[in-house]
């Protein structure tokens, strides 16, 4: 569903409640202008996060959405 090659802009344009993880995550992407160009894995990286756990939360909190 979600590739770590997406840019973060365009997650949480398809799923706003994947704001939530990324705030769970520390990741101030809301705030910052890079997310329109940044891809989850290059965002994570500069935050010293794993891409895959990332991923894997905002694909649970999808599925427990629904």
């Amino acid at each position: 569903m979600i590739s770590k090659n997406m840019l973060i802009s365009e997650v949480i344009k398809k799923f706003p409640t994947s704001k939530k993880v990324f705030d769970d995550f520390n990741m101030g992407c809301l705030s910052c202008m890079g997310i329109q160009n940044e891809t989850i894995e290059k965002g994570c990286m500069m935050h010293g996060i794993d891409p895959e756990e990332l991923i894997k939360a905002i694909e649970d909190l999808i599925k427990n959405s629904k």
